[in-house]
């Protein structure tokens, strides 16, 4: 691993957003409305991030990295960038070939990413404080969105396509996430992408939708994590 901080920047089409992702940290992936400010808002949030990296016996790997940070690749990003503030265009990058200890890197850390969500979701407060815009859903209503919105959205790209009653069940949910991990092994070592999506960006996507939501369930917590 290199010791600095590798970033992708997608900026809209409109020139609106840029999102700026870290490629070696699934979760990590942060938007404003300029490559200064995305960036920006990014650092704000490795702190928060280094949770996940403990979780995985990272932590002093990203540490290390989160002190320099380097530009990697600048991706022409889409009408939904813009509007979403969310990668939608996969980075020449991420669709390079990577190895098998890569790939399971990535995906130690989308599990880290997958329990720092639960364990948001147990501890805070189950009524929130408005968004930004006001009202806003609670937090059992986030955590239905997260849960169902997985298969519906990703992981159907690897033919893991997990009921709905199923995976807002725990148990059910454990098999469907292991399934996942699974499905993607599979995909890797058959040399195929989820659909048009490159792997590393399906896991990315993953990663970022979890502590997205993650973070907006502490940022909302009318009573702190405990």
């Amino acid at each position: 691993m290199v010791d600095e901080l590798r970033l992708i920047l997608e900026i809209g089409k409109g020139g609106r957003r840029t999102v700026a992702g870290a490629t070696d940290w699934p979760g990590l992936d942060r938007w404003g409305k300029s490559e200064h400010a995305a960036i920006e808002t990014l650092g704000a949030y490795v702190p928060r991030y280094r949770a996940v990296a403990e979780r995985t016996g990272m932590a002093g790997d990203f540490a290390r990295q989160a002190g320099r940070v380097t530009i990697v690749e600048r991706v022409p990003g889409s009408t939904s960038t813009d509007y979403w503030g969310i990668a939608h265009v996969p980075s020449i990058l991420e669709g390079d070939p990577i190895s098998d200890a890569d790939l399971d890197r990535m995906l130690r850390l989308l599990a880290a990413c997958w329990a720092q969500f639960d364990e948001t979701a147990r501890t805070v407060s189950a009524e929130l404080r408005p968004g930004p815009r006001g009202g806003g859903w609670t937090r059992d209503e986030i955590v239905r969105h997260v849960h169902a919105n997985e298969p519906e959205q990703f992981t159907r790209k690897v033919e893991v396509r997990t009921p709905k009653d199923v995976v807002l069940d725990e148990g059910g949910r454990a098999v469907h996430r292991q399934q996942t991990l699974d499905a993607i092994r599979a995909y890797h070592a058959d040399g195929r992408k989820a659909r048009t999506w490159p792997l590393p960006f399906l896991v990315r996507r993953m990663a970022h939708h979890v502590m997205d939501h993650a973070w907006e369930l502490e940022d909302r917590s009318i009573s702190p994590a405990a």
